[in-house]
C-alpha cells in the first residue's frame, strides 16, 4: 500500500514525512538527506541570519534534485529573509510562531508552498484566511518550543484537520516512528513533520554530545518550561515555552519564572557557568517520544525505515 496523501500529491515527495526546521541543527546536510529519502527536507533558518542561511541552502540545493523547504520563526525573521531564501528555489517555506501574514505574497509570488504551523484553534483560523497550502498542528509532546498552554497531539490533530479542509494538515509533536505517523494519517492528518528523531542522524548540525543525550533520553525526563530562554536572554514571545532534557538551571529555578528574570545576576551566573563547562554548553531540546529514539542512522535510511513502519503499521491495523 503507498502512502499517498493529499500532501505527497501537493509537493511532490514520495513519503508524507517532513523534516522539521529545527533552528541550527536542520541545515543543509539533513535537509537534502530526508528530499532524497522522499521526504521533504526543510532547512531551519530561524530568525533568517544571512550567512547561515545563504551557506545551508547552497548545501542542501546542491545535494538533491528532489523537493525541499526552508522554515522561518515569524516573530523573528524579516522579509527580506524569507526573499532571499526564495532565490534557492525551495518547493515550500514553512512559518512558525507568530503572524506569517507579512510573509504570505512573497511565498505565493515565488511559486512555493505556503505551509504554517499552528499551535491552537485562533492560529489554525489565521492559517486558514492566510491561504495556507499546508497546516501543521503541533502538539505539546513536540521537542523545542510550542504553546504554553496547548493541546496533545491526539485531540488536536482531528480538530485541525476538520477546520481547515480541504486544506491538509501535518501532525507534528510526539512522532518519533512509523507507528506515529501511522496513527496521524488514522487522524486524518495527510503526513507527519518529525523534529527529535531527525536530531539523532549522522546529517543533523548538532554537537555529538546532543545526538547522544537524545539517543539515552527518555520522555519522562523532558520539561517544557521557560526557564531556558529567560537566562539565556531569548526573546521567545511568552506564548511560547520550550520542551528540552533535563537541565542544571531548570532544576535552580523551576516554579520562579519570575523572579530569575528580576535577577540581574542569574543571566550572568549562567554565562560564568558555560564558560567553565559547568553546564551544557546548548539546551537539549528533544520530545516526549524521545525514547523511540535508539540509533542514529543516515537520514534518507530513516526515512525508507519510517515509510515501511507507517505502511506495516496500518495493514496490521486493517487485518485486526
Amino acid at each position: 500500500m503507498a502512502l499517498s496523501t493529499r500532501f505527497t500529491e501537493l509537493s511532490g515527495v514520495r513519503h508524507p514525512i517532513v523534516l522539521a526546521p529545527m533552528g541550527g541543527s536542520a541545515g543543509g546536510a539533513l535537509a537534502a538527506a530526508v528530499s532524497r529519502g522522499g521526504g521533504l527536507g526543510m532547512l531551519g533558518s530561524g530568525n533568517g541570519e544571512r550567512g547561515w542561511l545563504e551557506r545551508e541552502a547552497s548545501i542542501v540545493a546542491a545535494g538533491t534534485d528532489q523537493p525541499w523547504g526552508v522554515g522561518f520563526l515569524s516573530w523573528a525573521a524579516d522579509v527580506g529573509a524569507v526573499e532571499r531564501a526564495l532565490e534557492y528555489g525551495p518547493r515550500a517555506v514553512m512559518l512558525s510562531f507568530g503572524d506569517p501574514g507579512p510573509f504570505a505574497d512573497s511565498v505565493r509570488h515565488a511559486g512555493a508552498l505556503l505551509i504554517i504551523q499552528v499551535t491552537d484553534l485562533d492560529e489554525a483560523r489565521r492559517a486558514v484566511d492566510l491561504g495556507a497550502d499546508v497546516i501543521v498542528a503541533q502538539g505539546t509532546e513536540a521537542g523545542g518550543h510550542g504553546a504554553r498552554r496547548g493541546r496533545s497531539t491526539l485531540p488536536f490533530v482531528p480538530v485541525v484537520v476538520d477546520l481547515a479542509a480541504p486544506v491538509p494538515v501535518l501532525a507534528a509533536g510526539g512522532i518519533a516512528d512509523g507507528r506515529g505517523i501511522a496513527a496521524v494519517l488514522a487522524l486524518g492528518a495527510a503526513g507527519a513533520l518529525l523534529g527529535t528523531r531527525f536530531q539523532a542522524t549522522t546529517e543533523a548540525l548538532v554537537d555529538p554530545a546532543i545526538a547522544e543525550a537524545v539517543v539515552e533520553g527518555r520522555g519522562h525526563d523532558t520539561e517544557r518550561s521557560s526557564v531556558l530562554d529567560i537566562v539565556r536572554g531569548s526573546r521567545w514571545p511568552s506564548k511560547y515555552t520550550a520542551r528540552t532534557l533535563g537541565h542544571p538551571y531548570l532544576e535552580r529555578w523551576r516554579g520562579r519564572e519570575a523572579e530569575l528574570a528580576a535577577d540581574p545576576r542569574a543571566a550572568q551566573d549562567y554565562q560564568d557557568e558555560l564558560a567553565r563547562g559547568a553546564i551544557p554548553p546548548l539546551p537539549v531540546w528533544a520530545g516526549e517520544a524521545v525514547d523511540l529514539v535508539t540509533d542514529r542512522p543516515s537520514a534518507a535510511d530513516l526515512v525508507a525505515t519510517l515509510a515501511a513502519q507507517a505502511e506495516d503499521a496500518l495493514n496490521r491495523a486493517g487485518r485486526n
